[in-house]
């Protein structure tokens, strides 16, 4: 072969390969870019990413292992088994998230989601390029501008799915009720296998499909990030306000005179008063983080990089040991006292890993 002719077929590659990969990725670094308030830090992004990798793999020695030990038919198996198998796993690190509450709002889960489909796009993108590779550059652009961006768009959907629902079912989720905890699920996971399955039954071309898909995804993600927002500045408005009233009521000792004065004197008589106080200073210490977290976020949608605060961490060494003071059954009883929704709980955990 000669060096021109050598040239032109590395050309060819690595244009191909380009085609396949870049659209998924430039889609995530957009939605991350458009995020005001910088809900996801780029590492934890970065990780998702790395998820999806593994997830990539685990899924092709499912299906392989699938394959073997039914004997299903390729084109079953494909539009039925793999849709299922794959964003099953890929869901994995979504529900986690909203799980634990590490997600405060459903732009976090929609770019999660899409970070997590970015990765496993990217693996199985490559594994087909090195595999099933044609000279045809369509194919590539379909799949990356097609097939990348659907494994992304679908698990974006779950996660948005979920965290919608968790927010509305938030305080029937603290029971550990497994039933709502598939309801809260599940929907967004039948969304993303139904979308899936449709996608590789191929009713219209692949072309078709794709345009489809690029119309509809920036669609869905507009609608999203501009209800996340709303829903961001909105919370931002009513809690920075009470978080700071309530402070000012316990520093200048007129907390008797809050929402929660009758309670706190009715907790004096069933614990002492060594424990009541440490009650109320775990209390002032999660309102300071609260208006902290809350004037971080401010600071980004400004623009503004948020300054190093060493004395935060000192705040969390002595929440946990407040903890440990009051014990389990102080903290069962004090629960009505801090009310913790899940996004307060969120924000704590943004602020720690700042």
């Amino acid at each position: 072969m000669s060096s021109d002719s050598l040239e032109s077929s590395n050309l060819h590659t690595v244009i191909s390969l380009a085609a396949s990969l870049f659209p998924v990725i430039t889609f995530l670094i957009v939605l991350v870019a458009i995020d005001s308030f910088k809900l996801v830090r780029f590492r934890s992004v970065l990780w998702a990413i790395l998820y999806g990798t593994v997830i990539a793999f685990v899924c092709l020695w499912v299906s392989l292992g699938l394959l073997e030990a039914f004997n299903i038919r390729a084109d079953v198996f494909k539009r039925y088994v793999a849709p299922l198998v794959e964003e099953i796993l890929k869901a994995t690190l979504v529900v986690y998230l909203v799980r634990r509450k590490r997600v405060g709002f459903m732009v976090d889960a929609a770019i999660f989601g899409f970070a997590v489909g970015t990765g496993f796009a990217i693996v199985e993108n490559v594994y087909y390029f090195k595999y099933f590779a044609t000279p045809d550059p369509l194919v590539w652009v379909v799949r990356g501008f097609g097939t990348a961006v659907m494994h992304g768009g679908v698990t974006s959907i779950i996660g948005i799915t979920s965290k919608q629902l968790s927010d509305r079912y938030s305080a029937q989720l603290t029971k550990r009720n497994p039933l709502l905890c598939a309801l809260v699920f599940l929907p967004g996971l039948l969304i993303a296998y139904a979308i899936h399955s449709v996608y590789n039954h191929f009713f219209f071309s692949p072309v078709l499909s794709t345009i489809g898909l690029l119309i509809l995804l920036p669609l869905l993600m507009y609608i999203v990030f501009r209800a996340s927002e709303k829903a961001t500045r909105d919370w931002l408005g009513i809690k920075f306000d009470t978080d700071q009233e309530l402070l000012e009521m316990i520093q200048t000792g007129r907390v008797t005179e809050s929402r929660f004065g009758g309670y706190f004197e009715s907790l004096q008589t069933r614990f002492s008063g060594e424990v009541v106080v440490d009650m109320l200073c775990m209390l002032r210490l999660h309102l300071e983080l609260s208006i902290r977290a809350k004037g971080i976020l401010l600071m980004r949608e400004a623009g503004f990089k948020t300054p190093d605060e060493p004395e935060i961490e000192e705040k969390f060494k002595e929440l946990k040991y407040l903890e440990k003071t009051i014990g389990k059954t102080g903290l069962m009883a004090a629960k009505p006292i801090f009310n913790m929704s899940d996004r307060d709980i969120w924000q704590l955990h943004m602020l720690g890993k700042k």
